[in-house]
């Protein structure tokens, strides 16, 4: 009898532990199995977005047809080549500020799933997406302490609904000096500039090596001058101060020339590193806290306040975590504010598969969340799931990317989507004429703005299709730069990653 005890307690433990390693395996077959969406045709369309979103002279190859060369004397007033870049979201105004974010966001992408998107065969495309941005900002970066950081008014632009070849509203110039400073405009500019050196290192090692050299003269400028940036109200107003930025930059600057008085500054300004619940244009803690934890798993241990600040975001967006700050739709989407919320819905994704990345490499199995543990794998998961509700695994059963699946957004907020291509109708369209023809049509738009990303459903994951939206309807740069480097972790879920994951997630049977 002595013996069929023990035989028994052998049986129940080895049936725990294979129930544990079935429900983990189930957990890795929900990341590394086929999915239902093609991420790869996802990411396509997601930087060919930007390709209409140019100002500027459009080059031979430009792939978005209804677009023309628009915007082409920016800058002129004051003998400034401010020509190029990006038009923010569905208006005609270049703000700085978060191009230099959608920068930032594209090029730590391009860094961290470098191979997958090659594999895809859109590196080539997204170092061009990137290029556009990186080149406005160099130009706009006219001293050692005067950057542009605005192109165009925002009340009389909003006034109008043109297409950007027909624009006619005041090519206002905004910037910053050292008597009028806007520390968080110039450290996003260094942020933006240091990360996408390290995309073009060993490609365009001049163009990579002028990069890191105006990144740092910015991020002196920034540093140096510490005031917050206001010029931009009320559009983009900082609401986080600019203590995020500079760690944001520095971190960047230390990734890109391994200089160690990088490293030195956020150490010594670690004081300011936060705990928060959101990634944005505005707010940039966790970002550089995802930076400096890749620092602390690879040694430098005296970086441990980043890493904690790090885990508490994801403790603070994990459905279940005892430390939970967001609330989730009853579809499933992460639900951080009601005005275009796919922007921080993405972001937070992009920073939850980069960090797995970086614990799944250091061999760590997850972030205790108070009494709750949740793996590496689980942490993908909800990112995941952020991404699939997004192209149609979501209680509308849409895609909320224009022009992937059947069913999507066909009535963006965006003056030149809505308005007949230039090479259509040639003739100008005005202010009222835009308003009364084509913002007030129930018509779908007469271009389609492939890879566009709205701003997403309301809190029931109700999506109200409607030209006027603009807090769901809007597209905007950063909304698919944070995309891009969602749906690219997508891509990463190879043989290798899997076989990874269920090594640190194997069950050890111990000794009774």
């Amino acid at each position: 009898m002595k013996h069929c005890g023990v035989v028994l307690r052998v049986l129940v433990l080895l049936g725990c532990v294979l129930s544990i390693h079935n429900g983990l395996a189930m957990e890795e077959e929900g990341l590394c199995s086929s999915s239902a969406y093609d991420y790869g045709d996802a990411l396509g369309k997601a930087i060919l977005f930007f390709e209409g979103q140019r100002s500027g002279k459009l080059p031979s190859r430009q792939r978005v047809k209804w677009r023309g060369d628009s915007a082409l004397s920016d800058g002129h007033t004051e003998k400034v080549n401010l020509i190029g870049g990006y038009y923010d979201a569905g208006d005609n105004v270049k703000f700085g500020w978060p191009m230099a974010f959608s920068v930032s966001l594209m090029s730590w992408a391009a860094i961290e799933y470098k191979k997958e998107i090659s594999s895809a065969k859109q590196l080539g495309h997204l170092r061009t997406a990137i290029r556009w941005g990186t080149d406005l900002i160099l130009r706009a970066h006219t001293s050692p302490t005067t950057l542009y950081t605005q192109v165009g008014d925002g009340n009389s632009d909003h006034q109008c609904w043109e297409r950007p070849e027909d624009m006619d509203t005041p090519r206002t110039l905004y910037k910053i000096t050292s008597e009028s400073p806007g520390t968080e405009a110039a450290a996003e500019a260094a942020a933006a500039l240091s990360a996408a050196s390290i995309v073009f290192k060993g490609v365009h090692s001049n163009y990579s090596k002028k990069l890191l050299s105006q990144s740092k003269s910015l991020f002196e400028f920034a540093d140096k001058y510490r005031k917050s940036y206001s010029a931009s109200c009320p559009f983009y107003c900082s609401y986080s101060g600019y203590q995020d930025e500079l760690l944001w930059a520095a971190a960047w600057l230390h990734a890109a020339s391994g200089e160690k008085k990088y490293l030195s500054y956020v150490l010594s300004n670690q004081g300011w590193s936060q705990a928060v619940s959101e990634f944005s244009w505005d707010n940039k803690f966790v970002g550089a806290q995802t930076l400096l934890a890749k620092e602390f798993y690879g040694g430098k241990k005296n970086l441990t306040k980043f890493k904690s600040d790090a885990e508490s975001f994801i403790c603070a967006v994990m459905p279940r975590s005892s430390s939970a700050q967001i609330r989730t739709t009853p579809g499933g989407l992460l639900y951080i504010r009601d005005s275009s919320n796919l922007q921080y819905v993405l972001s937070s994704s992009m920073v939850l598969f980069i960090y797995t990345k970086t614990l799944i490499s250091s061999h760590v199995n997850g972030v205790q969340c108070g009494s709750v543990h949740f793996s590496a794998t689980q942490i993908k998961k909800l990112a995941k799931s952020q991404v699939d509700y997004l192209l149609g695994n979501n209680p509308m059963k849409m895609s909320y990317m224009v022009g992937f699946g059947s069913k999507y957004p066909m009535q963006l907020h965006h003056r030149g989507s809505s308005i007949p291509s230039i090479k259509v109708h040639p003739a100008k369209v005005g202010c009222n004429e835009g308003f009364s023809n084509y913002y007030s049509s129930s018509k779908p738009n007469l271009n389609t703005h492939v890879g566009a990303i709205v701003g997403g459903p309301d809190s029931n994951d109700h999506f109200n299709d409607v030209r006027s939206d603009y807090s769901h309807a809007e597209p905007a740069t950063y909304i698919n730069a944070a995309f891009v480097g969602s749906v690219a972790a997508l891509l990463a879920e190879s043989k290798e990653e899997c076989l990874q994951l269920s090594q640190i997630n194997k069950p050890a049977i111990m000794a009774s």
